[in-house]
């Protein structure tokens, strides 16, 4: 049987599911990034004495106020008086809400209530204490979330209507006002850099500056400030972009400008490499060539610092917690010439070492995520492959998923990576066992693991048992062994893939939907070209008995949603069929009923005729609307 390169580990393997790489994830080897910078020499902050003091009566009557605000009409002249009163008293306390733990998340919700005029006076009330506010540990998601109101609040009506004065003369618009922030961050730029809350200001200012809201932010709760391993990953974001005006991406590109000036702060210090990774990802969307000026100059630097023993400079710092990260989003945004020269210059010869690395395997998978030309990936891959199976058993699953989904991407080399992967879990030879593949692959674990084989190095592996397949309930899918599954089936001959999820029983495909990884696997059986509508049918036939089950599950609910709306009529009465004859019980589950009401199953028991006159209807939009889209 022939297995590739072997790691140095015994035969019997569990694939690790790969390490955390978030801030205080266990054996990371990332420390948090938790310290505190003390502002430069002759400038001094207000102590924490010195600022006003939220009473508990001020406390209770917001609080109230809040509650008030969020149980009454949204629009009406009412509610409009309620707002303009509530927030003329936040007006007063803005600084005292806004470095309490408490009211600092009330003030942050008062926001998303507030129209244009009362926030700005709110931000204006703030101006005079920016600094001590942006660098507070419950000031600065005050200034985040005010940050964060803009794309709603800017092209407001009132916005270009005459201002009206305040206390201290004419009132500011929001646009100055975010100007002037950005003109105090901007004259002290390493500090709010590399201050632990301030940073998280200086990465809101940009997104804002840029006109695009990453969706790590936009999905961060009130208050609360997310590991980065909770975050999602920076490939996978989806921006949010919107409209600004000319003046903030002109200073959009003051602002970054300031990075070149310390670029050796930016790429060494673990805290305000975080501003830098962000701008990347700002201006690759908003200012390319400025972006691409940006990555020229850190891996410039990179590159003449000291030699590394075994290659390129740039080595050392690819293992290296901080400036690791800032590399990985380096090679996200790179064009491909500049990653081709890159791959040559400084990866090349070097990437199973990479792949064995804690720190360093990462910023590999963004390599990898990156390739889009055949001409990268053919020497990518052929240094690569043949350590699949080492890598999975070092517990960087990751790097192997990468290089399937950079198959997946170009279009080539699939033949040979599917190979590969049936040789590293151990279910190639005999070619009864490629059937298992689906489990495998899903839980990463080789087949001996998966199965309770105990098999001896060098000897002949068994013929796949069937009857002891089918009598196994599936084991816990994994998010990357789920992922892997989706980059099969999307390429271009996922037949093996597909045999092996026919030949998994009802409760075991049952348990792959119910999965929250598990589950996306289904997506992809839906929506892959490479699918043909029979291969489709004959997998999901498996189903059938399950759909009350599927019907009554938080995620397999959302499968069956999805199997429903790609089924004809005839799949369809077969569906509402099996699950009338549990009416009752759909109805009182919380996931259930929903399916009922989305298969307009009360209709279906009652009124057949009218039911499926209603199901051609949408069928025939669903046709027609397939037409116009493949046209």
């Amino acid at each position: 049987m022939g297995l590739g390169l072997r790691s140095p580990h015994k035969v019997r393997r569990r694939f690790p599911a790969g390490g955390k790489r978030g801030r205080g994830a266990k054996g990371s080897g990332r420390p948090s990034p938790g310290r505190e910078r003390q502002p430069p020499d002759g400038r001094s902050e207000p102590s924490l004495d010195s600022h006003p003091h939220l009473s508990s009566e001020a406390l209770g009557y917001f609080r109230r106020a809040l509650s008030a605000l969020k149980e009454s009409p949204t629009t009406g002249e009412e509610r409009e008086l309620m707002v303009h009163n509530i927030l003329k008293e936040v007006e007063a306390q803005a600084l005292a809400l806004s470095t309490n733990r408490t009211g600092s998340e009330m003030l942050q919700e008062m926001l998303g209530f507030s129209p244009l005029k009362p926030f700005c006076r709110v931000w204006a009330a703030l101006r005079s204490n920016l600094r001590f506010v942006a660098c507070h540990r419950c000031g600065v998601h005050v200034l985040q979330s005010a940050l964060l109101q803009l794309p709603r609040l800017l092209g407001s009506p009132a916005e270009e209507e005459e201002v009206e004065d305040g206390k201290d003369g004419p009132m500011e618009t929001l646009q100055e006002l975010v100007l002037g922030l950005a003109a105090e961050v901007c004259d002290d730029f390493l500090f709010y850099c590399g201050d632990t809350h301030g940073s998280f200001v200086v990465r809101t200012l940009l997104q804002v500056l840029g006109g695009t809201i990453l969706e790590s932010e936009r999905a961060r709760p009130h208050g609360s400030q997310l590991s980065e391993a909770q975050r999602a990953p920076a490939r996978e974001c989806k921006p949010t972009d919107f409209e600004v005006p000319e003046t903030f991406l002109n200073c959009l590109q003051d602002l970054s400008s300031c990075f070149l000036k310390d670029i050796a702060v930016f790429i060494t210090d673990k805290i305000s490499s975080f501003c830098l990774q962000v701008a990347l990802q700002i201006l690759h969307r908003r200012w390319p060539q400025f972006c691409a000026h940006l990555c020229n100059a850190v891996i410039d630097y990179l590159s003449t610092r000291n030699s590394s023993a075994d290659g390129s400079p740039l080595l050392l710092f690819l293992r290296d917690q901080t400036s690791s990260r800032l590399l990985e989003q380096v090679l996200l945004v790179l064009e491909p010439p500049r990653l081709q020269s890159l791959f040559e210059d400084h990866f090349q010869g070097q990437l199973q070492t990479l792949a064995a690395h804690p720190i360093a395997n990462f910023p590999l998978q963004r390599l990898l995520d990156a390739i889009t030309t055949p001409e990268l990936l053919s020497p990518v891959f052929e240094e690569l492959s043949p350590a699949l199976e080492a890598v999975l058993a070092q517990g960087h699953p990751g790097v192997v998923v990468a290089l399937v989904g950079a198959c997946r991407r170009v279009g080539a080399h699939q033949a040979q990576v599917l190979q590969l992967l049936l040789e590293a879990f151990h279910c190639a030879e005999p070619s009864s066992r490629q059937v298992a593949c689906v489990p495998l692959f899903a839980t990463l674990m080789a087949y001996e693991v998966y199965y309770g084989l105990m098999e001896e190095e060098g000897a002949v592996p068994a013929e796949h048992q069937v009857e002891v397949a089918t009598a196994r309930a599936l084991e816990e899918v994994t998010v990357l062994g789920s992922l892997l599954l989706q980059h099969l089936l999307h390429f271009s001959t996922p037949g093996l893939v597909l045999r092996s999820l026919g030949a998994l029983t009802g409760p075991q495909l049952l348990a792959l939907a119910q999965s929250p990884a598990g589950s996306h696997v289904l997506d992809a059986i839906l929506t892959s070209p490479s699918v043909t509508r029979k291969q489709r049918r004959r997998v999901l036939q498996t189903l059938k008995g399950q759909y009350v089950a599927l019907a009554c599950s938080r995620h397999g609910s959302r499968v069956l949603d999805a199997i429903w709306n790609a089924a004809a009529l005839g799949a369809r009465k077969e569906i509402a069929t099996e699950l009338g004859e549990q009416n009752q019980e759909l109805i009182r589950d919380p996931f259930g009923h929903h399916v009922a009401r989305n298969v307009a199953l009360t209709t279906f028991l009652k009124r057949r005729e009218a039911w499926e006159q209603q199901q051609g209807v949408v069928a025939k939009r669903r046709r027609a609307l397939n037409s116009i889209l493949e046209g």
